[in-house]
């Protein structure tokens, strides 16, 4: 069985975004907000998140190719998404708004998280 393009548009989307976003943690923590690595730990981390974040793109691919893969994938995807979505939400009550870049992220994790739900389940 294969999916649609329409079926997947949430992978599609978030296999990008999310591996820019690994690289960026991982090597340039610093290119678009005003994050740094001041220590060894600091640098492990941000590589950690990094590593998480391919993986994660790396099976969302698999689910692609892979029909047996796309609910686990799809259900991992909305998982993240909703994960990084409540993540947020608590920063934004508990330390302030952030900047745009950011805001329009969460509405886009958002987005995502749900559309990925709604995907997965018409094919439940």
């Amino acid at each position: 069985m294969k999916t649609t393009w329409q079926q997947n548009l949430h992978l599609y989307i978030s296999i990008p975004v999310v591996t820019v976003a690994a690289l960026v943690y991982g090597w340039q923590p610093d290119f678009l907000f005003e994050m740094s690595t001041q220590t060894t730990d600091e640098s492990n981390i941000y590589k950690a998140i990094m590593g998480l974040y391919l993986c994660f793109a790396t099976f969302w691919f698999i689910g692609l190719k892979q029909y047996s893969y796309w609910k686990a994938a799809t259900l991992s995807n909305m998982l993240f998404m909703f994960g990084l979505t409540l993540g947020r939400l608590i920063s934004f009550a508990v330390d302030g708004m952030p900047s745009v870049v950011l805001l329009l992220g969460t509405i886009g994790e958002l987005t995502l998280a749900i559309y990925a739900y709604w995907q997965f389940k018409k094919a439940a």
